[in-house]
Parts: C-alpha cells; sequence; structure tokens
C-alpha cells in the first residue's frame, strides 16, 4: 500500500504536468492516509486555485492552519487566496500574521 509520501509526490508530478484533476485526486488520496499532514493540505489547495475553485482552496488551506497556526506558509497562502477572492482586508491580516510568525513574535 502506498504512503501519503508517494501521492504527495505523485500529485506534484501530475500538478507539474498541468494535469490538475489528477494531482487534486492524489493530494486528497494523501491527506486521507495522514490527516494531518500540513504540505498535502496545502498541496489541496493549490491544485483548487489552480482549477479556479476558490472556496475549496481556502477551505483546504484553513485545514493546515488547523493543524499548525504557527506556520507562516500557511498564513501567507491564505491571504494569496483572500486577494484573489477579493478579500483585502482578510488577505492583509493574514499577510501580517504571517510576517508576525516569520520575525517570532
Amino acid at each position: 500500500m502506498a504512503d501519503h509520501k508517494q501521492f504527495y509526490i505523485q500529485g506534484l508530478t501530475h500538478l507539474a504536468k498541468g494535469n490538475l484533476d489528477e494531482a487534486l485526486a492524489s493530494f486528497q488520496q494523501a491527506v486521507e492516509i495522514k490527516a494531518d499532514f500540513l504540505e498535502g493540505h496545502l498541496a489541496v489547495g493549490q491544485a483548487y486555485e489552480r482549477k479556479g475553485m476558490l472556496d475549496e482552496a481556502v477551505a483546504a488551506v484553513r485545514k493546515a492552519i488547523e493543524i499548525d497556526p504557527k506556520d507562516p506558509l500557511v498564513h501567507t497562502s491564505l491571504s494569496r487566496l483572500f486577494q484573489q477572492k477579493g478579500m483585502i482586508p482578510e488577505a492583509e491580516e493574514e499577510m501580517a500574521l504571517s510576517r508576525q510568525l516569520q520575525a517570532g513574535l
């Protein structure tokens, strides 16, 4: 049986080739195997983002934030998604939080 990392790597390969549905399926399998796989949830979000499914992307990134709320990258990712959705105050808030976390505040 494949482990979560194998599905994740498979997903990255599909993503690089532009096979978004296959990438999303692989990333989803990775997080089904390991529910607390932060990078997997971010990857699910990235695949949804590339498919133009921003609400689903936000939901996936929020799962990553639940796993590690102190990771600056997850807040940067959410900020970027909020910008795309036109949610500028929320985007600025997430970016400020990311910067605070990066600075160790």
